[in-house]
C-alpha cells in the first residue's frame, strides 16, 4: 500500500494559475493533484488529441470549486464534495477556483501531459 502527499508529487504542468502536480503509484496508475483558476479552459491546449478531447480516463474527487466537463454529448458541472469518474472524451473548464485529485491510467495520462506541454 502507499500513500502521497501533493507536496511528494512532481510538477509537471505550471502557469496562468494552473498547477498540475503527479506521481505514479504504482499498478500501472498516477495520481495527480490539480489546480484551476477560475476561467481557466482546457479545450484549447487539448486541440489535436482525437475528438480534440482529453482521452484518459480519470477517477476523482473535487475538493474545491466547480468544473465544468465538456464532452461530445454536453456538458456537466462537478461541485467540491463530488467524487467523479470522467470518461475518455472530456475537456474541463473551471467555473470557479478549483481543487481536486484524480486517479489515472499512467501511459494514457503521460500521453495527454506530453500532448499539452508540446502546445506551449
Amino acid at each position: 500500500m502507499k500513500s502521497i502527499s501533493r507536496e511528494e508529487a512532481s510538477v509537471a504542468i505550471e502557469g496562468d494559475g494552473v498547477e498540475l502536480r503527479k506521481r505514479e503509484i504504482g499498478g500501472g496508475m498516477t495520481t495527480a493533484f490539480v489546480r484551476l483558476p477560475k476561467g481557466a479552459d482546457l479545450r484549447p491546449p487539448l486541440a489535436g488529441l482525437p475528438g480534440d478531447l482529453c482521452q484518459c480516463p480519470h477517477w476523482g474527487y473535487l475538493l474545491e470549486g466547480r468544473v465544468k466537463m465538456h464532452t461530445r454529448d454536453g456538458e456537466q458541472v462537478y461541485e467540491a464534495g463530488q467524487a467523479f469518474y470522467w470518461a475518455p472524451g472530456h475537456a474541463p473548464e473551471a467555473l470557479e477556483d478549483s481543487e481536486y485529485v484524480d486517479f489515472s491510467p499512467t501511459d494514457e495520462f503521460n500521453h495527454v501531459i506530453d500532448h499539452i506541454k508540446a502546445q506551449g
